[in-house]
């Protein structure tokens, strides 16, 4: 089943339980949560006491996104404060294999990222590992960015190997999708959808999400 994936980095931290609490009422199963260090990316988001702070008022699994130099220093603060899974970017783990096992060590599901730049087949050796793969679509570091259409292909080229494989690791990708793409980005082959400003820049995050949710299934139906 297709997931859309509501991220805060859009959101309104003023009202964050709020809207948090719009998209979990309006059936979001998922939050995306982007930690950056204005190292990897030029931008400083949130730390574990904010994860801690979100676990206390939802039940959506938490998919926690490190966009972080070293990543290892983090995985078990983060974990403890309670994200489900955490991914981390290809890019920045030398022992990428190790990192993905440290985190399933710590109890939680393990997710590799690509940026734009990096092909699919970097995963090749650990995407028996990983437990998800995540696809960004925009340079990371800030939201509101403009999709990049060629991440359709490396979507297609990873379904494709993963069929090979005959894994069921699902595909996620995140940046710039919105009501207009989310069909092509579904048909090519995603299983979660991040989306932040959709969603959270609508009058109605819970409806913006309902919305999403209804066309990203509906695209289910058919594939390209």
């Amino acid at each position: 089943m297709v997931e859309v994936v509501p991220s805060i980095l859009s959101a309104d931290f003023a009202r964050l339980g709020e809207q948090i609490a719009a998209v979990e009422a309006a059936g979001a199963r998922m939050l995306h949560v982007d930690v950056m260090d204005g190292h990897f990316v030029p931008n400083l988001t949130v730390g574990p006491p904010v994860v801690r702070s979100i676990r206390n008022v939802t039940r959506m699994i938490l998919d926690v996104h490190f966009m972080l130099a070293e990543p290892e220093r983090y995985i078990g603060p983060f974990v403890e404060a309670g994200a489900d899974q955490i991914s981390v970017h290809q890019e920045t783990c030398p022992h990428l294999d190790r990192t993905l096992r440290l985190i399933q060590s710590e109890g939680a599901r393990a997710g590799v990222v690509l940026n734009p730049a990096t092909p699919v087949t970097m995963l090749e050796e650990v995407l028996e590992l990983a437990d998800f793969v995540l696809l960004m679509s925009v340079n990371p570091g800030f939201g509101a960015q403009q999709f990049i259409p060629r991440t359709l292909d490396k979507v297609r080229a990873l379904d494709r190997r993963r069929r090979e494989l005959g894994l069921r690791v699902p595909i996620e990708i995140d940046g710039g999708v919105h009501q207009h793409n989310i069909a092509e980005v579904v048909q090519a082959g995603v299983n979660w959808v991040v989306a932040g400003s959709a969603i959270f820049h609508s009058p109605d995050p819970g409806a913006a999400f309902s919305e999403l949710q209804r066309l990203a299934r509906e695209a289910t139906a058919v594939r390209v």
